[in-house]
């Protein structure tokens, strides 16, 4: 199981660091997803199978599926990975990798201290159990978070429509810019060709 967890966990790393570090938002959400699944592998490695379903089922299962269909249905095209690269830029990472560093620095006196009071309650905790959890003291609290991510997803999808269709406008004045300056050139070329075969037969006649 050892072999599980750590496998799983570098699993994590390397797919969380791909999420960051993608330019293209599909991309960045199918390995947003692999990486839901190796934690989810953590939790089962860990000897916690609810809490791994849980991951896999609401999040990777669920939430992640979601998201991909709406990026998929805004049909973000080349303007978006454009963005992404101009946003990802050397400075971009100086407040991250302090923020890492300093959990990292957190993390390693927590483990090299050793000194652990608490302790983990033994008990099983079951679905029956969690649920009524969520949906008796905390029902306004998981309605509120529900009606957010319904809002933040309306509203991503509404601004996404927004700019897909401004592009196509600009692409389809872009198109008919192009057609008038092509027929413009047209008759130019037209009387050129025309002016030079006169003064070839007037050549020849001579």
């Amino acid at each position: 199981m050892q072999i599980a967890f750590y496998l799983s966990g570098l699993v994590a790393i390397l797919a969380t660091l791909r999420v960051v570090t993608g330019t293209h938002p599909v991309h960045a959400l199918l390995y947003l997803i692999v990486s839901l699944i190796a934690v989810a592998m953590v939790f089962f490695a860990l000897g916690a199978p609810f809490a791994g379903a849980l991951e896999i089922i609401v999040y990777a299962g669920a939430i992640m599926v979601l998201f991909v269909f709406v990026v998929m249905m805004l049909n973000l095209g080349e303007s978006a990975v454009e963005q992404e690269r101009a946003w990802l830029q050397p400075r971009a990472w100086v407040g991250p990798a302090i923020l890492t560093a300093v959990l990292l620095i957190v993390m390693v006196v927590t483990l090299a201290s050793g000194d652990y009071d608490g302790s983990i309650s033994g008990e099983t905790l079951t679905a029956k159990m969690v649920g009524m959890s969520l949906f008796g003291p905390y029902l306004v609290i998981v309605e509120l978070a529900a009606m957010l991510l319904l809002a933040a997803l309306v509203a991503a999808s509404h601004l996404g429509r927004s700019e897909a269709h401004d592009e196509a406008d600009l692409a389809r004045e872009r198109q008919r810019e192009l057609n008038e300056q092509a027929s413009a050139a047209a008759p130019r070329e037209t009387s050129i060709h025309t002016r030079e075969e006169s003064r070839d037969t007037q050549e020849g006649k001579a």
